[in-house]
Order: C-alpha cells, then structure tokens, then sequence
C-alpha cells in the first residue's frame, strides 16, 4: 500500500515538473511575443480615428471596417500569438497547481494511513524520500514563485516602454 502511494506521489512529482517546464516555456513565449511585437514598426500605429459625422458613409459601418481591418491587421502581424502564450501561461499554471495540491493532499493522506496504521512509523528510506519530495515540492513552488516575479517585472517594464512609446509618438508635448 505504502509502494502505491509513494509511486503516485513520485508521478505527480514528474507531472509537475512537466507543468513546471510549459509554464516557463509559455511565460518565455509570452515575452518572445511581447518582444515581437514590439520589434515590428507596422504594430505601433494606432487604428484609424473614428468617422466623423459629416462623412459620406455610416458611422457605425466605418467604425466596424476600421475595426475589423485592425484586427486582420494584428493577426497577420502575429497579435494573436501574445493571447495564445497566454492562455497557454494560465493553463499550465493551473494544471501545476492542481499537481501541488495533489501532492500535498497525498503527502497528508499519507502521513494519516502511517499514523493510523499498527505497525508505527515508516521507514527511514521511506521518510528520507518524503522529505526529499516535500524539498523537491518545496523547491517547485518557490521557482515557479521567482519566475512569476521576473514575469511580472518584464510586464511592468513592457508597460512603462510602451507607455514611452506612446508619449514619443503624441502629437502633443507633455
């Protein structure tokens, strides 16, 4: 029973790290996209204004035509890989979630049946690798936590540029 336990805890174990990898692999994603974005000059205009009441055509059919040709304009120039990377980033970050509760709920369970059971404590090796595995979960949570921060920091930092950005291409001064 001990063996089952410990062998689903080390495949949570595995399919954390697996999560752990797409979800540093989709916050890379999201900031190759940023990156893309930035770097391509035909992404920084703006869509154009709205129509005036004096034109010739409907408001509401240049609105939409402006609109439209906006975002065939960001799909063609890649806007949508930003939005993909990112629901792939939430994704894994949920699924890694899920993952730690597993563990966490199994490390308890554990430690229940081995409190409960008439044979007394576990064995040395079998505590050694639970505490290896709470290290190694442990370890998990706080990496995933440091990159969350880096990822954060970056999107600040992609706000203030483009905010700079925006500033630099106003027609008025500030």
């Amino acid at each position: 029973m001990e063996d089952k336990v410990m062998k689903a805890t080390q495949e949570l174990a595995l399919e954390g790290q697996k999560h752990l990898e797409e979800t540093i692999e989709s916050a890379f994603q999201i900031l190759s996209s940023m990156n893309d974005e930035l770097c391509n000059p035909t992404l920084w205009s703006t869509p154009p204004p709205p129509a005036t009441a004096a034109s010739s055509h409907s408001s509401a059919s240049l609105n939409g035509d402006a609109s439209s040709d906006f975002s065939h304009h960001m799909e063609i120039a890649g806007g949508g890989a930003l939005d993909d990377a990112r629901l792939r980033y939430k994704s894994s970050v949920a699924s890694l979630r899920a993952v730690l509760n597993a563990i966490q709920s199994s490390q308890k369970a554990k430690a229940f049946e081995a409190s409960s059971a008439a044979s007394g404590s576990a064995s040395q090796a079998d505590q050694a690798e639970i505490e290896k595995l709470e290290e190694r979960a442990s370890n998990l949570r706080k990496e995933l936590a440091d990159k969350n921060k880096y990822l954060k920091l970056l999107i600040d930092q992609l706000r203030d540029l483009i905010t700079d950005i925006s500033t630099w291409q106003s027609p008025c001064s500030v």
